[in-house]
Order: structure tokens, then C-alpha cells, then sequence
């Protein structure tokens, strides 16, 4: 492959992972709203939307071994592309989660626990995640460590919101009511919990791309983890 052409691959491959978090960071947002209005349609949109995402991680897979395999980059190639590979690794894993969200979306019965803000907590890692692809886009070491300073404040209030509800287990008898009851509620507890979780999650695979952006900018393993 010819030099240029190479170099146009690799700014191909760096279009193709930032419209994949596009997508990915679409599919999160509809899995959010899906939640907060108890939207069928819209979560089964994002559990539908789900193939598309894992038919881009594929393929882009295979653009990251054929660049590595037939061109065989060093230094900053090299790192570019296995920090690509990794990024587009915790976007799909991103992309399920998404999927989780709208699934909690479809099966929760009654709204529980207000004070618990899942959408701000959802926002939260929304931002940290288009940092983390603008530091990947625009190679700014900054803003990698803007997201894992970012991420302490998310665990805080995942930890908050995870303490709430199980305090208010506590404080709350649940088989005092009908069983049926009692385990409707148990069932949203679960799902709220699990939501708190998964949101989390999302900020940590937020974490893992700005840390591979890091690297590869500055071959700098200190968000490595």
C-alpha cells in the first residue's frame, strides 16, 4: 500500500471509530429516555439497534488486524491502531449496557425511589464519554485525565444512589403488603440497582478509552488499569 494511502486508512479507521460512538453514544441516550418514560417503543429501538453496533465492531476489528497484519505500523501507528482496537472494544461493551438500560425500561412497574437521579447520574457518564472520543479525536492528554477525574465523581454518586436504596430496603418492610406486591417491589429494587450498576460501568469503559487515548498520545500507561 502506497504511503498515502496508508495515511488515509489510518484517518479512515480514526472516521469510523468516532461514528461508532456516535451511534454508541445515540443508542445510550435512547436507553436513558427509554427509562425515565417507560417508553416500549423506544427501548426496543435500542435493543433492536444493537446488531448494527456489533456488525461495526466486527468490522472494524478487521480493519484494525488487516492494518497491523499486512502493513506492520511501529511507534505511534502502531499505538494508534491498538488503542483504536481497544476503544472500539468498550464502545461495543457501552453499546450493551445501553441495551440493559432499555431492557429495565420495559420490565419496571412502578416508579421507586425519586430521589435517586438516574438521569443525572446518566448525563454524567454521557459527558464522560464524549470526552473520552474528543480526547481520542483531537490526541489531548488533558481531557483523558479530565474523564478519570470525572469518573471519582460518578462512583461517589452511584455509591449514594446504591446506598439510598438499599437503606430504604431496610426501613421499608416489604412482605408487610400482599406477596404479590412485595414481589413487584423487590423486582424494581433489583432493576434500580442494576441500573446504578450499569451506569457505573459505563463510566469505567468511559475511563478504559481515555486511558488507551493516553497511551496513545504520550505512551503513557498511568490510566492503564
Amino acid at each position: 500500500m502506497p504511503r498515502q494511502q496508508y495515511q488515509d486508512a489510518l484517518e479512515s479507521l480514526r472516521d469510523d471509530v468516532l461514528y461508532m460512538s456516535e451511534v454508541v453514544a445515540e443508542r445510550l441516550r435512547m436507553g436513558l429516555d427509554a427509562l425515565e418514560q417507560k417508553d416500549d417503543q423506544l427501548a426496543e429501538e435500542v435493543v433492536e439497534g444493537d446488531g448494527e453496533v456489533n456488525r461495526m465492531y466486527l468490522d472494524l476489528e478487521q480493519d484494525c488486524i488487516d492494518l497491523i497484519a499486512l502493513q506492520q505500523p511501529v511507534a505511534s501507528d502502531l499505538r494508534f491502531i491498538a488503542a483504536s482496537f481497544k476503544i472500539i472494544t468498550d464502545l461495543e461493551r457501552i453499546g450493551d449496557l445501553a441495551t440493559n438500560l432499555a431492557g429495565y425500561a420495559t420490565e419496571a412497574e412502578h416508579d421507586v425511589f425519586p430521589e435517586v437521579d438516574i438521569q443525572q447520574i446518566g448525563d454524567e457518564t454521557m459527558e464522560m464519554l464524549d470526552t473520552a472520543m474528543d480526547a481520542y479525536a483531537e490526541e489531548d492528554p488533558d481531557m483523558c485525565r479530565q474523564v478519570a477525574a470525572h469518573d471519582d465523581e460518578v462512583d461517589a454518586m452511584c455509591e449514594a444512589a446504591s446506598e439510598t436504596v438499599v437503606r430504604d430496603l431496610i426501613e421499608k418492610d416489604p412482605f408487610s403488603e400482599e406477596e404479590r406486591d412485595a414481589e413487584s417491589f423487590m423486582g424494581d429494587i433489583s432493576r434500580m440497582l442494576l441500573t446504578v450498576r450499569d451506569l457505573e460501568r459505563i463510566g469505567d469503559h468511559a475511563v478504559n478509552i481515555a486511558a488507551r487515548a493516553l497511551y496513545m498520545v504520550e505512551d503513557d500507561d498511568e490510566l492503564l488499569y
